[in-house]
């Protein structure tokens, strides 16, 4: 990639307007011409550096139940664990990670859902074989946003837990931290969630049309305005209220991260000690940095002591440790380790208010 290119990802993680012609405005704003903008995206895509270009929503904000969850399983069936927890449609990532709980996921399921969070982690749990599971929903978001700092370094500009018990439980936060005062945290946060009332009939049919992934085209929503009825105006009005109630994140790129240069993905977990108070103003302090793409509150249980997360996308391990180390010296936390990511099991946006999880539902209560 030449600089150019490094520039237009930059734009494209940021914001795609919604508008007649997204990309000449995109190339406007980088001295590019709309056909070259399009020429080069095209070949982003192709060289799989550009993973989809889509609406990115809240899940919470759109009345989803979301977790983390931590499995520990056999290393011999870890395979086949994977393999069945995948088959749920609201599973969009999944890892092989450096630790005695060795595989990682998320999962959400929808306002419809027959089954809820806890009870579908719990089948997933007697599904895969592991011998124990921790739901890590999110107690507070301080920070999401992918948006891969291609050019900077990723700066501003522990010990394991006892062995878990064979069972699904669901913790609660543990007060801990640092000495460290507020900072402004930038991107997404708790602060942007707004949206109080369901979703109506066409805000649904928004999001079934905006999740999927944007044609490179002169005038790619003139046919997503088209199918929803509405004319791309009303389209951005639309976009833009969703926005403003924290439904919508943003419309934007997701990049291929070790494509795009960024070998090592880390997710640096903290013992943070305290009260509520210095716990947050850890994690707003940790949330300013360019390389931490999500930064959150989690529950604790007595296996599982860590309560703040922080993904860290970095080109080489070495460039992460350094990344963890300068948080370390601006909370103070000292206790803290990094799960290294070894294996992709699954990664993919979760597609919002389809039939596939009714159909999960009714096949796994069948059997």
């Amino acid at each position: 990639m030449d600089d150019t290119d490094k520039k237009l990802l930059a734009a494209l993680q940021r914001d795609v307007p919604v508008m007649f012609r997204p990309f000449e405005a995109l190339g406007k704003s980088l001295g590019l011409g709309e056909a070259e903008t399009l020429e080069r995206v095209r070949r982003l895509k192709m060289e799989r550096v550009v993973r989809q270009i889509s609406a990115i929503f809240d899940t919470t904000s759109l009345g989803y139940e979301s977790s983390l969850v931590a499995a520990r399983c056999e290393p011999s069936r870890l395979d086949a664990a994977a393999e069945k927890i995948n088959a749920h449609p609201g599973v969009s990532h999944n890892y092989r990670r450096e630790h005695e709980f060795n595989l990682w996921y998320t999962i959400a399921v929808s306002p419809s859902s027959r089954l809820g969070l806890a009870r579908t982690v719990a089948m997933l749990h007697e599904r895969s074989g592991a011998r124990s599971t921790r739901l890590l929903p999110t107690l507070r978001l301080f920070k999401i946003g992918v948006e891969l700092d291609l050019e900077g370094d990723g700066n501003k500009s522990g010990g394991l837990g006892q062995p878990a018990l064979p069972t699904i439980s669901v913790g609660r936060g543990v007060p801990t931290a640092p000495r460290v005062g507020k900072t402004v945290v930038t991107g997404y946060s708790h602060k942007n969630r707004k949206a109080v009332a369901p979703l109506n009939e066409l805000e649904i049919r928004f999001v079934r049309e905006m999740q999927q992934d944007l044609p490179v085209e002169s005038e790619p929503f003139v046919a997503v305005a088209g199918r929803l009825g509405v004319t791309v105006e009303e389209l951005r009005r639309i976009s833009d209220a969703m926005r403003a109630e924290g439904r919508l994140r943003r419309f934007g790129a997701v990049l291929r991260h070790r494509e795009a240069g960024f070998g090592a993905n880390g997710m640096g977990i903290w013992i943070a000690r305290g009260g509520d108070a210095e716990i947050e103003a850890a994690g707003e302090t940790m949330a300013t940095f360019r390389a931490v793409t999500h930064c959150y509150r989690r529950p604790t249980y007595p296996d599982w002591p860590y309560n703040l997360f922080t993904m860290i996308h970095a080109r080489s391990r070495g460039e992460c440790e350094s990344v963890v180390a300068a948080m370390a010296r601006e909370t103070g936390i000292a206790e803290r380790a990094v799960l290294y990511s070894t294996h992709e099991y699954k990664k993919q946006r979760v597609e919002y208010f389809t039939e596939a999880e009714a159909r999960w539902e009714a096949e796994a209560s069948s059997q």
